[in-house]
């Protein structure tokens, strides 16, 4: 009798650790999957469309007006100090005049990219800029490629008389992104 009650402690025992060990084991799958997912950083960009540029028909990179001058010295006003570690602009003159002044105060470069190229900026983003706030000045039709490839709203191409639209874009650490549309700037015309 005696030893029958220790086979079965035994075997009741071993069924214990047996199920110890598991949930062991499993708590540690689910402790390192949470770690992984939730210690990768979280991404911000900031986006705007070029600011105001002059209308010439007879030049396709014109500079930026005086009104586009003044949207751009906004920018420095708006986010001078807000954490920005890199900056890319598309080609274009226009582009790359809306964010040279916030560039110039940051002591930043200017990341030029190819602005029928939108993945070569995501890639770029991705392996460089992960977990850091990041600022892109693109176009009419660049900006709204750029939100959705990364997972935010299908916003429409830009209307061309709208200059004052700012877009901010975090993108969580599960690949989910959030945007905030905001206006900034004098009122377009």
């Amino acid at each position: 009798m005696m030893a029958e009650e220790t086979t079965e402690r035994r075997a009741g025992l071993k069924t214990a650790l047996v199920f110890a060990m598991l949930f062991a084991v499993l708590g540690a799958v689910v402790v390192i999957a949470f770690l992984t997912t939730f210690r990768q950083p979280v991404t911000t960009l900031i986006l705007v469309r070029h600011a105001e540029k002059i209308i010439d028909p007879n030049n396709s990179d014109p500079d930026l007006s005086p009104a586009g001058q003044s949207r751009a010295q906004e920018l420095v006003r708006m986010f001078g100090d807000a954490g920005i570690k890199a900056i890319y602009a598309t080609q274009y003159k226009r582009t790359q005049e809306t964010v040279q002044p916030l560039a110039a105060k940051l002591g930043l470069p200017v990341n030029q990219v190819n602005s029928k190229s939108t993945g070569e900026l995501l890639t770029r983003i991705r392996s460089d800029n992960r977990g850091q706030t990041v600022f892109i000045a693109g176009d009419k039709n660049t900006v709204p490629e750029i939100i959705a490839a990364l997972g935010g709203p299908a916003y429409p191409t830009i209307p061309e008389s709208e200059y004052d639209n700012l877009y901010i874009l975090t993108v969580y650490r599960t690949g989910k992104a959030k945007v905030v549309k905001m206006k900034y700037g004098s009122p377009s015309q």
